[in-house]
């Protein structure tokens, strides 16, 4: 997949001092599995090195304002802003990971400043709020809000969530394969959202008899809203329970016992997730469960990302 990132996350020497922000998770990690889209559009609109700007809350509008000398700069940015939109647009990108609080590309951690110099409220940098617009639904996060082992385990499920249904449409789906889809990822939409599980089902159930192209147009929007929210300890013990109840005439009383216990302590968030999802999915495998084998719950992105061990991954 493609991922647009903040050039000076990736090392590059582009911010107004001429240094960088490399993030290791980023280029490291999940440099694995994808190929990166650099963008600074300060850089492109000011040079390298260049004076810094901050953002100004005045008369209703956010100005972009230059620390040396006051000059307002908000056309410029702006104007290169939609410029660099337009160029990464055309990279069938699968995210967006931005630098935060910056007058560019904070997504929604920029101070904007008011003209007595005193800090005012939070908002999206130009850049990301020009990026908001043109991509609504496309995983967005910045890199300090991906120090959150939480916030991380869901933009990273997210990411790998929407490169499938991508895929899935790139492929020209039948409706047999649309329904495949929605039945491997039930309990991932069910985690994200039980009333939007319940919404795609009915789209796929098709009860209205729609053309095929105008109930996938309808499937794959509600299936990115559904995989940006955010999942908890509630939504995915409910998950967990339900999976268990698969190998109920299988397991003897002491495995029952064991097995629900682990769900109870991750609850209590004493193991994290990982542990009842080991067990189940090695009763799966034992029993030959391939409906839960097929589960994109089990393992949502690849396990080597090893985002699903902390017990601050859950919330």
């Amino acid at each position: 997949m493609n991922i647009a990132v903040s050039a000076c996350l990736l090392g590059e020497n582009v911010r107004y001092d001429g240094g960088h922000k490399h993030d290791r998770f980023v280029t490291d990690e999940l440099g694995r599995y994808a190929s990166f889209v650099p963008f600074c559009p300060e850089a492109i609109a000011f040079g390298t090195p260049r004076p810094s700007v901050k953002l100004v809350s005045r008369d209703e509008n956010i100005l972009v304002v230059s620390n040396k000398d006051g000059t307002d700069l908000t056309k410029k940015l702006l104007d290169k802003s939609y410029e660099e939109v337009h160029r990464i647009a055309d990279e069938k990108l699968g995210g967006i990971i931005f630098k935060s609080r910056s007058p560019s590309c904070g997504l929604g951690s920029t101070v904007a400043y008011l003209d007595n110099g005193f800090a005012g409220s939070k908002t999206d940098g130009v850049f990301a709020s020009v990026c908001r617009e043109k991509f609504p639904f496309l995983p967005m996060e910045e890199e300090g809000r991906l120090q959150d082992a939480w916030l991380r385990e869901n933009f990273i499920m997210q990411l790998f969530a929407y490169d499938s249904i991508e895929k899935l449409k790139e492929s020209k789906p039948s409706m047999k394969a649309v329904v495949d889809f929605h039945t491997r990822n039930k309990f991932l939409l069910q985690a994200k959202d039980e009333k939007l599980y319940r919404v795609l089902g009915n789209i796929v159930g098709n009860h209205e008899n729609l053309p095929f192209e105008e109930l996938f147009e309808s499937y794959e929007h509600n299936f990115k809203v559904a995989i940006a929210q955010k999942s908890s300890i509630k939504r995915n013990r409910n998950v967990l329970e339900h999976m268990s109840g698969f190998f109920k005439n299988e397991l003897s009383v002491l495995e029952k016992e064991s097995l629900h216990e682990q769900i109870d302590d991750y609850a209590k968030k004493i193991v994290p997730i990982i542990v009842p999802l080991s067990t189940i999915k090695l009763y799966a495998k034992k029993y030959k469960t391939s409906y839960l084998l097929g589960q994109t719950f089990l393992e949502p992105y690849p396990k080597e990302l090893a985002l699903r061990s902390s017990l601050l991954s859950s919330k």
